[in-house]
């Protein structure tokens, strides 16, 4: 009678440790498949054009040059109209995350930098030079330069960086939707993503 109470203690002990051993396995196998997943869905995203603008610009340009001392002056001059098509882009293959297995964690570390491109259409009005100081490409470059750095700053002082911003956090709302349906925890930058990313501060 020991032997076969002894032979049934031994049976549900082996079976015991089998179906624990198995359920930890198919946990582990499910951890690593939604690791997998969510890496993958990370990996695909390309880049996102969240945001389009147009600036106009009106840019007189002058230049004079003394000649023999101050005896001469060339001068040159133009009328530059400039209409501009501006685009802000995230690549968010660059997104910089960790996963985090054991804790089911998916943590965003930090978002890549907003790429900005302007696609300037240049009209010259009104050109003038004098024999001595004609036209050259340095002038035409040095005014492309100098109305790319005044887009730019009409760029900056706009709604436009600030609407790429919003448009980006609404994209990672995806993020959020896609761990909270696997029961994993969403950090951006330290701090848990409770609902959704608009409450969190935005950091480059």
């Amino acid at each position: 009678m020991k032997k076969v109470l002894l032979g049934v203690v031994v049976t549900l002990i082996f079976v015991l440790v089998f179906r624990s051993c198995s359920d930890d396995k198919k946990e582990q196998t499910i951890l690593q498949e939604n690791s997998m997943l969510i890496q993958q869905q990370i990996e695909n995203v390309s880049k996102l054009i969240v945001t389009e603008g147009h600036f106009a610009e009106v840019y007189n340009y002058k230049d004079s040059q003394l000649l023999f001392g101050s005896l001469i002056s060339a001068n040159k001059k133009a009328l530059v109209v400039v209409n501009a098509e501006v685009t802000m882009a995230y690549d968010l293959s660059k997104i910089d995350f960790e996963i985090d297995e054991p804790n089911k964690i998916l943590r965003i570390k930090s978002l890549p930098e907003a790429e900005v491109k302007i696609n300037p259409d240049f009209e010259y009005y009104d050109v003038s030079a004098d024999y001595f100081n004609p036209f050259d490409e340095r002038d035409y470059n040095r005014i492309k330069k100098n109305v790319n750095n005044s887009l730019l700053k009409k760029i900056e002082a706009s709604s436009l960086k600030t609407n790429a911003q919003n448009r980006l956090m609404s994209e990672l709302q995806k993020f959020y939707i896609l761990t909270n349906s696997m029961e994993w925890t969403l950090e951006y930058q330290g701090e848990a993503v409770e609902q959704n990313f608009s409450g969190l501060p935005f950091k480059d």
